[in-house]
């Protein structure tokens, strides 16, 4: 079983957090969510309150297999200026760890510096806030051990992919048949 932390910043878009705990552990990965700002409960930006299992600052990089960034204007913003979030996620990066995005929020991870010289893909006009990346326009874009999702829309595929890196392709497939998609 491989383990995943994912991180919830108050405004973060709950759907984009949400899918991908649900289908990496309906894949069998055990997901930790991690708070970001100082409490355990996190308001998203549709103001859906997410009780954590942890916070950001007890996060040990060397317990995970990947680092998971959701989306989100302001969630987006608030992981950016988060001191553990960056710690996580570039400790993940230099350890060749699965590290991935979806929507702004790969804008975090150019911003960290760990998309130089790689492909990915971010939400439709954030491409200038990409810096060191080539951007795909894709739905999912895989690039080594960085995976970015494009937005919301692309949720499901984005976590499916993770299911696969995290728990192979049996697992994937098993959680893409039950979920029926797509349908």
């Amino acid at each position: 079983m491989s383990k995943a932390v994912i991180f919830f910043a108050p405004g973060l878009e709950e759907c984009e957090g949400l899918l991908v705990v649900d289908i990496l552990r309906r894949a069998g990965a055990e997901v930790t969510i991690a708070a970001v700002g100082g409490s355990q409960t996190v308001l998203s930006s549709h103001r859906v309150q997410i009780v954590a299992d942890a916070m950001a600052a007890d996060i040990q990089p060397a317990d995970y297999d990947a680092s998971i960034l959701p989306g989100g204007l302001k969630g987006v913003q608030n992981l950016a200026a988060d001191a553990e979030v960056r710690r996580v996620a570039t400790a993940c990066a230099a350890d060749g760890k699965i590290v991935a995005a979806i929507c702004a929020g790969p804008t975090v991870l150019a911003g960290f510096g760990l998309l130089e010289g790689k492909q990915a893909t971010v939400y439709p006009g954030m491409d200038n806030q990409m810096a060191g990346a080539s951007c795909t326009g894709s739905e999912v874009t895989v690039d080594g051990n960085i995976t970015t999702g494009r937005a919301l829309g692309a949720a499901i595929p984005f976590a499916l992919e993770l299911a696969r890196q995290l728990e192979g392709q049996e697992a994937s497939d098993r959680v893409r048949q039950a979920i029926v998609y797509p349908y």
